[in-house]
């Protein structure tokens, strides 16, 4: 007996269904997971686990007060929650143009600023960066022309400075310091970042003062890691060549030897200096 043809397409079409059901929804993941679970790949299937936690998710070497704790290599800035939240994974959101603090918020400058003096403390080295001042905010101006745009300049503000200006003229005019509240934008003013004369290649390296796109960054350069090398030396007594033997050994190179840069996992360097 024929079937009707409605019938026939739509049996058709749920035997087609079951067959892509049973290969894709069932036959197609678990031959991922058996793929997942063969030598030298089950480990990083299963999330890379180690007693401390994940060693493709960073965390924090600070103590209750958040300061970093001597001992250990410290991670990279996390704008992922309170730090490497992976159920809060994000960047701050914040740019190049991102140089002029709010009375919500420090601006992405004044952040590195801030960082990098704080690591330059910690680490015994030169902190300062180019457009930073010496407190470690943003060294920006709003500068004002008479014509708007040009002209002579006939005002400027320090913007991320209610106290003394980082500098004491700008072009033959007195700098004043910033008030809580104003505009100095929509009054008319230029915003102008100073360079300053830090070295136009600061000490401290760039990852050390900047998040990562998802907050949950496990590495750092090695540059950093070098950096941080006679701290940790001096807190464990170490040899400064036992420190680099182990920063060596937990260097990642570029992916596929030519993407990216080598990094050092900065957990696994932790728990190798602590014996684990």
């Amino acid at each position: 007996m024929r079937l009707p043809t409605w019938l026939s397409q739509h049996l058709a079409a749920l035997r087609a269904l079951l067959v892509m059901t049973v290969l894709l929804g069932l036959a197609y993941p678990l031959a991922f997971v058996a793929v997942g679970h063969l030598p030298g790949l089950s480990h990083k299937a299963n999330g890379s686990m180690v007693s401390a936690g994940s060693t493709l998710i960073g965390q924090s070497f600070t103590d209750a007060d958040g300061n970093p704790v001597p001992k250990y290599f410290q991670s990279r800035p996390s704008a992922a929650g309170d730090g490497y939240d992976p159920t809060s994974t994000a960047a701050s959101n914040l740019g190049p143009e991102s140089v002029v603090d709010t009375a919500d918020a420090k601006s992405l400058l004044t952040q590195v600023c801030e960082r990098s003096l704080a690591i330059g403390k910690l680490e015994n080295v030169d902190g300062s960066r180019p457009y930073c001042t010496s407190d470690g905010v943003g060294a920006v101006l709003a500068v004002f022309y008479r014509d708007g745009l040009t002209g002579p300049v006939t005002r400027a503000v320090s913007v991320n400075q209610t106290g003394t200006p980082f500098i004491a003229t700008y072009e033959g005019v007195t700098v004043e310091s910033a008030k809580n509240g104003e505009d100095y934008v929509a009054e008319g003013g230029v915003i102008t970042p100073i360079r300053g004369d830090a070295p136009a290649k600061p000490v401290v390296p760039a990852d050390a003062v900047t998040a990562s796109g998802s907050g949950l960054d496990p590495d750092i350069s090695v540059a950093y890691a070098n950096l941080q090398a006679p701290r940790i030396a001096r807190e464990r007594n170490l040899s400064p060549v036992r420190v680099h033997q182990l920063i060596e050994e937990h260097t990642e190179g570029r992916a596929l030897g030519f993407m990216g840069e080598p990094a050092v996992n900065v957990l696994e360097l932790n728990l190798a200096l602590d014996g684990k």
